[in-house]
């Protein structure tokens, strides 16, 4: 059974289509990352499953459980993370866990050391009893994620978990999503952080304008886009025309970067035989080669620059 599914979820505010036909699945066990520039509907959709916001038209299910159906028995399955911390300022970390268990129905017999096992999980067990308004973003993010926890859901959403955090945060977070998963957590990823979704992710879908561009692993999607692919070379002379390398047959684009030239083109290895040919040629050599495929950064940007 999919942990989620999507099935041509609509949403619409004012007569425009925020949220256009929007299907997928995600498998259980899976880091499954949501992409898409800001106004894609990434935030809509995330809302549309949980259960915030009904769909126009279209379904989610949550372990095959509707999501409007049966929004209570759906919800039971889930943790969410959002990015906007929305602990009780005034209340203290551990106050806000006790909340939270509550809310879940956590049994009381259960709650203080569950309460106190994920604190200290996310390293904030000696300030448990410290008011949150004093915490800094990172602690606070750090709280938000052990209170998403505290009824042990199978499913996660995180939105941005790491957004404007201190470096250690954002290592305790990134570690922690990996235990998690570890663990057979399925974990809903919203973030901008390509990087991040790169590192993370078991797939990851990417949606433009309220539509899906697409939805593969990460090194899938990076293949997608050959003209992105390159040799980067440099040469124990520069003295020869640029332009040279430009016209070599399979060169599609050429940068300079400090002493090294990138070449661009859907065959990096036809490529590499034509500079050889050049070198020879020119009775140069070569100081160093290399190639590489496009950046899961650059197909985000090919996926979503021109669609319409």
């Amino acid at each position: 059974m999919s942990a989620i599914v999507s099935k041509k979820l609509v949403k619409e505010f004012d007569g425009l289509r925020a949220v256009n036909e929007v299907s997928f699945r995600v498998d259980e066990g899976e880091i499954f990352g949501f992409l898409g520039p800001n106004g894609a509907g990434k935030t809509t959709t995330t809302r549309m499953i949980t259960g915030v916001i009904k769909p126009n038209s279209g379904t989610a299910t949550i372990e095959g459980i509707d999501v409007v159906q049966n929004p209570t028995a759906a919800k039971e399955k889930i943790g969410i993370a959002p990015e906007e911390a929305n602990a009780y300022l005034d209340l203290t970390a551990r106050g806000n866990m006790n909340l939270a268990g509550e809310i879940y129905g956590v049994p009381s017999g259960q709650l203080r050391s569950k309460v106190n096992d994920l604190l200290d999980t996310f390293g904030l067990l000696d300030r448990a009893d410290t008011k949150v308004k004093g915490f800094s973003k990172g602690m606070k993010q750090r709280l938000i994620l052990a209170m998403a926890l505290i009824n042990d859901p199978g499913i996660l959403f995180l939105d941005e978990p790491t957004a404007g955090l201190d470096v250690e945060s954002q290592r305790l977070i990134k570690d922690r999503i990996k235990e998690l998963n570890e663990e057979g957590k399925t974990i809903f990823l919203t973030t901008h952080d390509i990087a991040e979704a790169d590192r993370l992710c078991d797939r990851v879908a990417v949606i433009n304008r309220g539509r899906i561009a697409a939805i593969d692993s990460p090194e899938r999607l990076k293949t997608t886009i050959q003209s992105t692919q390159s040799v980067l070379v440099s040469f124990s002379s520069m003295n020869f025309d640029p332009e040279d390398l430009r016209v070599l047959e399979g060169v599609e684009e050429l940068e300079k970067e400090g002493d090294k030239w990138r070449l661009y083109g859907p065959e990096p290895g036809a490529i590499i035989e034509e500079v050889v040919s050049f070198v020879r040629e020119e009775g140069l050599k070569i100081l160093s080669l290399n190639t590489s495929g496009p950046s899961l950064e650059e197909t985000f940007t090919h996926l979503t620059k021109n669609q319409s």
